[in-house]
C-alpha cells in the first residue's frame, strides 16, 4: 500500500519518471510537470490499485500550480515516481468532492 507522506519525500521533477503514455497525455490535456509535483504536494491518496504491475499504483487528488483539482495516478520503487497518467477529473463522472466516482 502506498503512503502519500512517501512520495511527499520523493517529490521532486528529477524523481518523476513519466511513461511514453503519461507523456503523451500531459502534453493533451495541457498539464505540466510541476502540476504533477504540486498534486503530490498538495494531495491526497483516494484509491489504492495494490495489484497494479509492475508496482502497486494509488490515485491521488491533488491541486495542479493553477490550483485547479487534478487527478495522478503513479507507482513508486526505492528511487523512483513513475507516472502513470494525469487528468482534471470530470465534474459529469465525479462527485464536487472529485474523490468518489458518480454511480451511472
Amino acid at each position: 500500500m502506498l503512503n502519500i507522506d512517501t512520495l511527499k519525500s520523493l517529490n521532486s521533477i528529477n524523481n518523476i519518471a513519466v511513461t511514453e503514455h503519461a507523456r503523451i497525455r500531459l502534453i493533451e490535456r495541457g498539464i505540466a510537470i510541476n502540476d504533477v509535483v504540486s498534486c503530490i504536494s498538495s494531495g491526497e491518496i483516494i484509491k489504492q490499485y495494490e495489484d497494479d504491475k509492475p508496482f502497486p499504483s494509488c490515485l491521488i487528488l491533488g491541486t495542479s500550480t493553477h490550483n485547479t483539482p487534478i487527478h495522478i495516478v503513479v507507482s513508486i520503487d526505492s528511487e523512483y515516481i513513475h507516472l502513470i497518467t494525469a487528468y482534471y477529473p470530470d465534474a459529469d463522472k465525479w462527485e464536487s468532492d472529485f474523490k468518489t466516482r458518480k454511480e451511472h
